[in-house]
């Protein structure tokens, strides 16, 4: 009941639609989905993993959404789409892979941008602190620790 009524509020809301059953807006996200996997392949091979869980995320999403045009069904909500997909098609299965790629998405981008956000935050509290004494002091530091490299690597010689 709580899904139907979900999918009730989305039809209000224009976010889930019957339209016309479309073969080409079907296989314009079919191309759209195996872009995306390719560049999830792609980043992937590149040690770029957060970027590769979302283009792999956006391959499945926009291969679900190629299904709904094609029975002429517009969705323009992931969590909806998934549910068409368990509910109406009986899969399951790829519901459950679907909305694990889901979440691995959101994790990993909001958890990185959240990390991103807050390592900003502390930075610029830094920042904010410095004075010239404080500069002055940071600067001897370093030179310290790059003279004492300096004379270790002359005693090597």
């Amino acid at each position: 009941m709580k899904k139907i009524k979900f999918l009730i509020k989305l039809k209000k809301e224009g976010k889930l639609e019957i339209v016309e059953p479309s073969e080409e807006v079907s296989q314009s996200y079919l191309q759209k989905s195996n872009s995306h996997l390719d560049a999830a392949k792609i980043l992937f091979a590149s040690n770029k993993l957060e970027d590769a869980v979302s283009m792999a995320y956006y391959g499945m999403y926009h291969s679900l959404l190629a299904l709904l045009f094609k029975c002429g069904i517009k969705s323009e909500n992931h969590t909806g789409s998934i549910m068409l997909l368990k509910e109406l098609f009986n899969e399951d299965n790829l519901a459950k892979d679907i909305t694990f790629g889901k979440k691995e998405r959101i994790d990993k981008q909001y958890y990185m941008i959240k990390k991103a956000e807050n390592f900003i935050v502390e930075l610029k509290k830094i920042i904010k602190q410095l004075n010239e004494e404080k500069t002055a002091k940071l600067i001897f530091e370093l030179n310290s620790i790059l003279n004492l490299k300096n004379i270790q690597n002359d005693k090597k010689k």
